[in-house]
């Protein structure tokens, strides 16, 4: 994922000597029932392809053959949710509380954590040092661990009771090539873990049934593994998902673009460049023509759309005219119907280098695991997770542009959770200017000084997730801005 923009915002986690001093707002209600029973009925929307938390599983069809991680489902309609619940033994403020002091009282512990995973930078579906600190670290806490979950660098950590509301924070730990985590993926493993513990350490105090999974995911940066783990099942019973990026600035409604890679390939006729050159196809023009359709067709894409390739093979000697070229792009736009006419417009500029030189054409556009769809931030949650934020000292970039919803960047597999699931993914500042996917972030995200910065987010999302927990009305209210936001996606 890239960077969002120049602004640096600050935070103040620690607030004065005590992590708990920042002030909690306290809640409308509390978590506690004066009835016997409450009655929830939310409705999971058009693209829950297969998800039935509650009652007998219905199993829609999860897509197409060829993307089967993106393709939006039937309309599924959640059941009646029916449970008892015991007066907690604490209102809503002094369980936040509580769970900030689970994480503040192992942060040495989450630190070496991260640290672990930040010296040993491991590439997609090859982080076995990171699943095995992680896993480790997690059954030393108490969690039931699935450790090859799925995937054989995917893992799955559970604590709590079936039969009421399912939390899944999420945890990247893939690295860059070259650069190792240029993207902070140890701190977001770190804040994954710390939002478990943290909801953890009260799941008894809820007064009803909860669960809480920490989803080990891997290869977010190249393969696209949160969207295997989608088709093979892994969020049909999740109420809600959540995770936190570090950046250079702290943005709760951070836009991330759809994105579809493409592979073109042109077929001419090889021949000698100085002899009886009209025998020859030169399919290295095709390819040079291919660029330069694409560079004039930028004059009139729109707002946010974006293309970027490079020539793979561009012959084998400067001596012989080439037979054959391939050419690699990428195609980003904030929805996936933008894509769709992206799509058409690249396709133009493929098929008219063609004509133009001779040459024969194949391309194939990549709608598998790395096809990443737009991150749906949902309202209710990340509503709640402004004000948790607010509470404990965060401080919001204040560039106008980004509210106004004009900075775009990046593109997530996390995109794709939130088409299947109620979800956010905010971005938080680690108190440096330094780019993303740059030798000076994996530096910034190694420091010391990035730990205030996550520990907070670890936080702040389980304060979140207890929102929703505590407040039934939160609860129906997220899967209504859910269904709202696939309808108009």
């Amino acid at each position: 994922m890239q960077n969002t923009g120049g602004c640096l915002a600050t935070e103040h986690p620690w607030g004065s000597s005590s992590q708990l001093k920042a002030p909690l707002e306290k809640p409308s209600a509390t978590c506690a029932a004066k009835s016997a029973q409450h009655k929830i009925i939310g409705s999971i929307g058009d693209c829950l392809a297969s998800e039935t938390p509650w009652g007998s599983h219905r199993k829609p069809p999860l897509g197409k053959p060829a993307a089967p991680c993106t393709t939006i489902g039937p309309d599924v309609v959640r059941p009646l949710i029916t449970f008892d619940r015991k007066p907690p033994a604490m209102d809503a403020t002094q369980i936040k509380e509580k769970s900030c002091s689970a994480i503040q009282s192992c942060s040495k512990e989450l630190w070496d954590l991260s640290q672990e995973i930040w010296k040993n930078p491991e590439l997609a579906f090859k982080e076995h040092r990171a699943h095995r600190v992680l896993t480790e670290f997690l059954e030393n806490r108490g969690f039931r661990v699935d450790r090859h979950y799925k995937l054989e660098t995917a893992f799955r950590a559970v604590c709590g009771e079936e039969g009421g509301l399912h939390v899944c924070v999420i945890c990247e730990y893939d690295a860059l090539p070259g650069i190792g985590h240029g993207c902070g993926h140890n701190l977001i493993a770190e804040v994954g873990v710390a939002a478990g513990i943290a909801i953890k350490e009260v799941i008894q105090d809820f007064g009803q049934p909860v669960k809480v999974t920490v989803l080990g995911t891997p290869a977010e940066e190249q393969g696209g593994g949160k969207n295997i783990l989608i088709e093979r099942g892994c969020f049909k019973d999740v109420d809600f998902a959540m995770m936190a990026h570090p950046d250079i600035c702290s943005i709760a409604r951070w836009r991330c673009l759809a994105r579809v890679s493409v592979e073109v390939t042109y077929k001419g006729h090889a021949s000698h460049p100085a002899y009886q050159t009209w025998e020859g196809t030169n399919a290295l023009d095709a390819a040079v023509l291919c660029l330069n359709n694409i560079s004039v067709l930028r004059q009139q894409m729109r707002p946010h759309h974006q293309i970027h390739g490079i020539i793979v093979d561009g012959g084998s000697h400067p001596d012989v005219i080439p037979e054959e070229t391939k050419l690699e792009f990428q195609l980003r736009a904030p929805l996936r119907s933008d894509l769709d006419l992206l799509e058409r417009q690249l396709v133009a500029c493929f098929q008219a280098a063609a004509t133009a030189t001779g040459c024969e054409l194949e391309y194939e556009f990549h709608k598998g695991p790395e096809y990443y769809l737009n991150v749906l931030q949902n309202d209710t949650l990340i509503t709640r997770y402004e004000k948790n934020s607010r509470d404990l000292g965060v401080e919001f970039c204040t560039d106008q542009k980004v509210f106004a919803g004009e900075m775009f960047s990046g593109s997530t597999d996390m995109g794709n959770v939130s088409h299947v699931v109620p979800s956010i993914h905010p971005e938080f500042s680690i108190g440096d200017t330094a780019a993303t996917h740059s030798a000076l972030f994996t530096k910034v995200a190694g420091a010391p000084e990035a730990q205030p910065y996550t520990l907070t987010q670890g936080k702040v999302l389980a304060m979140t997730a207890i929102d929703v927990i505590c407040h039934p009305e939160l609860f129906k209210k997220m899967k209504e801005d859910f269904k709202h936001d696939i309808a108009n996606t």
